[in-house]
């Protein structure tokens, strides 16, 4: 509690560097030179070191792959393990998601929950422990990761050729402490297409949504061309099963637009998948027989809306992290061939090959090609833990709050490392925003998160 008032007056310093930050649209692009992620990321990672710098902590620059700022003195290091990388924007925003805006106490914008707010938070509840003058005698380094939302390759690098710290937290997930992430795993479902009938069907000419394998698409689109007049079909099906479609009709061909919802991939019941709407739509169209219609027709069977891999061969759950969730996140359909994407988060105690086999089974039927793309294991940590005792003893100093630790299906870089775990930034009650539009955090948890983390990293390293 020592640290509030310091991070109180700041206040206004972290707000505004949060809004700089935020500035930076840091999708991982293309290498460029020696910019491993594209210079949007590497102009957000030399802006940190500099912001880093200026408050008076050493810093170092891991090859444009990642860097950190350090405190503290001793052999030991306690890590803090955020990311500067976004993921991409979507549509719908009322707001610029690279502007910073701030609208009724809160700032609004891509990373403000992830993982740039957080950040932030994290670099001010170090600076705070440094200007009260107490004594660390272990040093704390904050780990600035550069592609975490897309393959992890910065913070295996930064490990790679970095002394990795003795324990860790990362800021990245919700309050309170997380003892348990699922499973995931992230896969390609693909086909080509051989067999057609011009049998005066409908003739789909593409069909492509979403931006992420980690979010759920709020878009999707499909070129057809009608052979009947589809209005009543589209009235139908917005009455009876929701969603939001529009059709756009130029040089005799059709776009079907479908507009969702979007959150991260791990939560995919509080989105709705455009994908998966648009799919279920063609699938009450008379459309032209041939391998193409079989795989929608086999969607609607083995996927359709679900979402917890009900029929799609994985249905596990366990009483620690719930049910696996199956998010089709990314499709490209031509009539050659069809690619989707897909992320699945399983259950903790659900053993890897029991969810790949189920799914490789379900595929069989219509011969889907399945390709493993990334798999990260579980972890857990008994609720005894000495780190989750330490966080979870200063959460609920600073909140009154004496919930239990938590899991989550979201993939943190606790992984990255043994000994770390994930420790907040979103409050219970408050809305998961991450990967959404309009995502924001209230300047009253922003401090209220440095002050969190200036406790628990002084508990760590005292």
């Amino acid at each position: 509690m020592i640290f509030n008032t310091k991070i109180l007056d700041m206040q206004s310093q972290m707000v505004t560097s949060l809004q700089d930050i935020l500035k930076f649209p840091s999708v991982e692009g293309q290498p460029d030179g020696d910019m491993p992620f594209g210079k949007d990321v590497h102009d957000c990672l030399m802006y940190t070191l500099n912001l880093a710098e200026s408050l008076g902590f050493k810093t170092k620059n891991v090859d444009n792959y990642a860097g950190h700022a350090e405190i503290g003195e001793g052999d030991e290091i306690v890590g803090i393990l955020v990311h500067l990388d976004v993921v991409p924007a979507g549509e719908g925003w009322d707001y610029n998601p690279y502007g910073g805006e701030i609208v009724d106490g809160k700032v609004f914008g891509r990373g403000t929950l992830d993982d740039k707010g957080p950040a932030i938070a994290s670099l001010y509840a170090m600076k705070a422990i440094v200007d009260s003058g107490v004594k660390l005698n272990k040093r704390v380094r904050l780990i600035f990761g550069l592609n975490e939302e897309t393959g992890w390759k910065g913070i295996k690098y930064y490990l790679d050729h970095e002394a990795t710290p003795h324990l860790a937290f990362t800021p990245d997930s919700d309050f309170p402490a997380c003892h348990g992430e699922k499973g995931i795993m992230v896969f390609e479902a693909s086909k080509a297409f051989k067999e057609r009938l011009i049998d005066g069907g409908i003739e789909v000419l593409s069909i492509k949504g979403g931006n992420a394998a980690n979010m759920v698409p709020d878009w999707a689109e499909a070129k057809i061309r009608e052979t009947y007049n589809i209005d009543s079909f589209v009235s139908a099906y917005m009455e009876d099963r929701g969603g939001e479609l529009t059709l756009e009709r130029k040089d005799g061909i059709t776009t079907i637009h479908s507009k969702g919802i979007s959150a991260h991939g791990s939560t995919p019941e509080k989105g709705l998948n455009a994908i998966a709407v648009l799919l279920d739509f063609i699938n009450v169209l008379d459309i032209e027989i041939g391998d193409l219609s079989g795989f929608i027709r086999y969607y609607e069977m083995i996927i359709g809306r679900e979402y917890n891999g009900e029929r799609a061969g994985c249905a596990f759950e366990d009483e620690d992290s719930g049910k696996l969730t199956y998010n089709v996140g990314k499709i490209d359909l031509t009539p050659e061939g069809v690619k989707m994407i897909i992320n699945t988060r399983y259950p903790i105690t659900t053993p890897f090959e029991d969810v790949e086999n189920g799914i490789k089974e379900s595929f069989k039927p219509i011969d889907l090609e399945y390709k493993l793309l990334d798999h990260m294991e579980p972890i857990y940590f008994p609720k005894d833990h000495p780190l989750i005792v330490t966080l979870m003893k200063v959460y609920r100093e600073h909140t009154g709050d004496m919930s239990e630790p938590t899991t989550t299906g979201g993939g943190t870089y606790a992984r990255a490392m043994k000994n770390a775990v994930a420790f907040g930034g979103v409050f219970p009650g408050d809305p998961e925003l991450a990967h959404q539009k309009n995502e924001f955090i209230s300047i009253d948890n922003f401090v209220k998160t440095a002050q969190i983390y200036a406790s628990a990293i002084y508990e760590l390293a005292k």
